[in-house]
């Protein structure tokens, strides 16, 4: 069983620590200096503390789910062995910084919410593979090791992700609506057709194109729709949504280059 300890107990850090909970196969120990967020989660650990080393002693893996503004601070309160393995989360921190500030191996990742339900989506980066946090990740849901230049465009892709996607099913719910459907059938629909579409596309070998053309079978429904789509800037205003949060997270890392 591996031990594991989250410092910060925000959306991100409670996410962890209840997919991990969910998962069953770790001792998890949580961390925060607010003990109503330690309260909300208590049922998912084995431990809370708001105290930064009894909550790593002897930790095998220890995640920093904290804003890029704190997470310097914390690392100076941190005690780590070589042996143990220290996840930073926080957007825009560069690996190179955190490895200043200890002798534990690093590893970078970008997980987004849906921890909780072990649906993650997660970008990595690391030198060499950690086989406790692969089987971590593996546990969360799905991630890709990226170049660490390409954690930025994780950044905005699976970590600011699911909001756009909210985004979307929000504005298909609302047409649902506007068609005359109760709004909670329409957003259950919408829901459960973003995730039906995407498991279709992560088993499926066919292009996104190819599943469209799928879909949009000529003289039918959605190719009328589609039309809509095809004919407006809708795919350009989401690559602008990306690329903003992905300028974004770069206006962070450069912070740390002063440092």
């Amino acid at each position: 069983m591996t031990t594991v300890s989250v410092i910060g107990c925000g959306h991100m850090g409670s996410a962890l620590v209840k997919g991990l909970s969910e998962a069953g196969t770790h001792r998890v120990t949580a961390c925060d200096l607010d003990t109503s967020a330690l309260e909300a989660i208590e049922p998912y650990c084995a431990e809370t503390t708001t105290d930064v080393a009894e909550a790593t002693a002897g930790a095998d893996v220890v995640f920093v789910a904290l804003k890029p503004d704190v997470v310097g601070a914390v690392l100076d309160e941190l005690d780590l062995a070589p042996a143990q393995t220290l996840v930073t989360i926080a957007a825009g921190v560069p690996t190179d910084f955190v490895a200043e500030h200890t002798d534990a191996t690093v590893v970078r990742i970008m997980p987004n919410l849906a921890a909780e339900t072990r649906t993650m989506a997660a970008a990595v980066t690391w030198d060499e593979v950690d086989e406790d946090v692969r089987a971590l990740l593996d546990e969360l849901g799905e991630f890709v090791v990226v170049d660490e230049n390409l954690m930025d465009v994780a950044t905005a892709l699976n970590g600011s992700g699911p909001a756009f996607v909210y985004y979307l099913i929000k504005a298909m719910q609302d047409g649902a609506a506007a068609e005359g459907m109760d709004p909670a059938d329409a957003r259950t629909l919408a829901a459960q057709t973003f995730k039906g579409a995407a498991e279709t596309v992560l088993r499926s070998e066919e292009s996104l194109d190819e599943l469209i053309d799928a879909v949009a079978t000529e003289g039918g429904t959605t190719i009328e729709g589609m039309r809509v789509l095809w004919d407006s800037d809708a795919d350009a205003a989401v690559g602008e949504a990306l690329h903003a949060a992905a300028d974004r997270s770069r206006e962070l890392a450069g912070g740390f280059d002063d440092e």
